[in-house]
C-alpha cells in the first residue's frame, strides 16, 4: 500500500514541476493536483511522524 501511495505522489509531483518548469503547458487542472499533492505530501508526513513515536 506504501508503494502504490508513493508511486501516486511520485506521479502528481512529476506533474506539479512540469507546471513549474513550462506554465503555458500545465493542464487546466493543475491547481487541483498541486494542491492534491501538498495534502497528501501533508498527511503523509504526519502519519510517518506519529508512526515513529510508538
Amino acid at each position: 500500500m506504501k508503494r502504490v501511495i508513493l508511486i501516486v505522489m511520485l506521479v502528481l509531483n512529476l506533474l506539479v514541476l512540469l507546471g513549474q518548469l513550462w506554465p503555458a503547458g500545465a493542464p487546466p487542472f493543475a491547481a487541483v493536483v498541486n494542491i492534491a499533492f501538498l495534502l497528501l505530501t501533508l498527511i503523509l508526513i504526519v502519519y510517518l511522524l506519529v508512526k515513529q513515536r510508538k
